[in-house]
């Protein structure tokens, strides 16, 4: 049994560093020097080839790198029956919060105006601090840490989701709510995975139903913002600006308009990053319990998208 690590262009040589020295006994392939296929029963995938699955005929499961699994189910060519288990480690939550979190104080406290006054050397003391009503998209693991923690800073937070919550302490919307959602708030935060109902949901009729002004933070995946449609909405009006960590490409062309756009700040897709030593450990579990035919950890319902 061996296990295909599959990240085109990506440096895996930690990974492999470290999947040596926690078990030196397990045989690691990485594509795209796979020398046998047959032998692969588990593949640990970030933006794998679409269709190249086809090529393991042995394959039993499938690994995300990360927390996401969309990369994964983008692929028509997985069957159904293949389970898949994703990265879940708190390591991930608190770099995410702590950057949401700079996020929505830097729109709070108008860093992005000081930091234009500050070229054009303009001294200007009015408005300090803007009054923000936080909405919170997508109240999973991520989502609801960020709400805590907005919470304890004193801002009004408001969550939105695809299915009904219990037990929540703050105002949660679902489905057909989202436009009451977005008549309390004039921050959105986009952490929601990235399913069919997803994606494209930050386009256009979505931000003209917003409050006028509303500022964006996507920290989910690039495909829930038609990218067009946000510089539409800033123009009109109805997006005061944007903080971006994720991109329909990746890494962002030169060309791309966003580079030039002084309302949208720009990082490179950096807001949590998976730890190598958190998310091994999880997969050589699954790769024990699949030899032992016992229930996995951290499967995703396909269906779901999660």
């Amino acid at each position: 049994m061996s296990i295909a690590i599959i990240s085109p262009g990506r440096d895996v040589s930690f990974w492999i560093k470290t999947f040596n020295e926690a078990d030196p006994d397990i045989d690691i392939q990485v594509f795209p020097d796979i020398r046998d296929k047959d032998s692969v029963e588990l593949v640990i995938l970030w933006q794998h080839p679409k269709g190249i699955l086809k090529e393991f005929p042995n394959l039993k499961l499938i690994c995300s790198m990360g927390a996401g699994v969309d990369h994964i189910l983008s692929d028509p060519e997985i069957p159904r029956s293949l389970p898949i288990t994703r990265i879940v480690d708190p390591g991930l939550t608190i770099p995410m919060t702590n950057y949401v979190v700079m996020a929505v104080l830097n729109f709070h406290r108008q860093l992005y105006r000081y930091q234009s006054n500050q070229r054009k050397k303009i001294w200007d003391m009015s408005n300090p601090e803007l009054k923000v009503n936080v909405g919170v998209m997508g109240v999973g693991a991520l989502g609801s840490d960020v709400i805590e923690k907005l919470k304890i800073l004193g801002f009004s937070v408001f969550g939105f989701g695809n299915s009904p919550k219990s037990n929540i302490d703050f105002p949660y919307f679902y489905g057909d709510e989202l436009t009451q959602f977005l008549s309390k708030v004039n921050l959105i935060i986009c952490m929601l995975p990235l399913t069919p109902k997803t994606e494209n949901i930050l386009n256009l009729d979505f931000f003209r139903k917003c409050n006028k002004g509303t500022y964006i933070i996507n920290v989910a995946r690039g495909n829930h913002l038609v990218e067009e449609d946000l510089l539409t909405a800033i123009d009109e009006g109805h997006v005061s600006g944007a903080f971006l960590d994720v991109y329909r490409k990746e890494p962002l062309p030169v060309d791309h308009p966003f580079w030039n756009v002084e309302e949208i700040t720009l990082t490179p897709h950096i807001a949590s990053v998976t730890n190598p030593g958190s998310a091994i450990p999880q997969i050589i579990e699954n790769y024990k319990r699949l030899k032992s035919n016992t229930p996995l950890m951290n499967q995703i319902n396909p269906i779901l998208g999660y």
